[in-house]
């Protein structure tokens, strides 16, 4: 029987894993509304689709032979979970570059997402009238 290593103990494990697995409701509730809101406003405001399949995968590593049904399990849902988060990050990107796209103010310790780097620069208020404003 081949068993991953974990930094995790047994008791640990017993107690860790059902909330973990919890997680699963307010994914499946925020995939259902995400997906209200991207099919519906996203046409509405002429933003194209993100196609889910580009994000979200669940069954590839599921069929790993070497892995058992426990492991699968597990992988389908941090596949799931993950991809989710990937494709809703996505989505509220291309509603932000929609809606006013301003890059945050620099600190060093915050760490901004990717789809900012095409945002206006915080504080320029010309690169942002040039980006967002009708003239």
């Amino acid at each position: 029987m081949l068993y991953l290593k974990t930094r995790c103990s047994v008791p640990k494990y017993l107690v860790v894993t059902p909330i973990i697995s919890s997680v699963i409701i307010p994914l499946i509730i925020m995939d259902i509304w995400m997906e209200v809101y991207h099919r519906t406003c996203f046409p509405l405001c002429g933003i194209p689709y993100i196609k889910r399949k580009n994000y979200i995968k669940v069954m590839d590593r599921a069929k790993l032979p070497y892995l058992n049904v426990r492991q699968k399990a597990f992988c389908m849902y941090c596949g799931y979970g993950n991809g989710l988060i990937h494709y809703r990050e996505q989505i509220a990107g291309e509603t932000e570059s929609y809606r006013c796209g301003i890059q945050h103010k620099k600190d060093k310790h915050f760490i901004p997402s990717d789809h900012e780097k095409d945002f206006a620069k915080y504080g320029d208020k010309d690169s942002f009238i040039q980006k967002y404003c009708q003239q």
